[in-house]
């Protein structure tokens, strides 16, 4: 019963998270690695998000949900940051974040 309730409140966790609003899904899944304005480079790695346009922001993030993108060795990491995501909350992410340049 334990296993069963735990596995209906992770899926519910999942299904809250997507078509949630792109600042949320940042504040939740990005800003630790990114920044809050998604001005740090992950790692020391990875590019500076607010800085691409929003057709690459797109493209990439397709890319890291589709298991086909892997740059600097962090495919797996953001594969697992991405894969709940629903196409909507993908385009509005790659709309919002360009506007969070400074």
């Amino acid at each position: 019963m334990k296993k069963l309730l735990l596995m209906v409140a992770l899926i519910s966790f999942g299904l809250v998270a997507a078509n949630a609003d792109p600042a949320t899904i940042i504040k939740t899944k990005c800003q630790a690695c990114h920044g809050a304005n998604m001005e740090k480079s992950a790692l020391g790695k990875s590019k500076i998000v607010n800085t691409l346009s929003s057709d690459q922001i797109k493209k990439d993030l397709l890319g890291y949900k589709a298991g086909t993108l892997n740059q600097h060795g962090l495919g797996a990491t953001m594969w697992g940051q991405i894969k709940p995501l629903s196409d909507a909350d993908i385009d509005a992410l790659a709309k919002y974040i360009p506007t969070l340049k400074k």
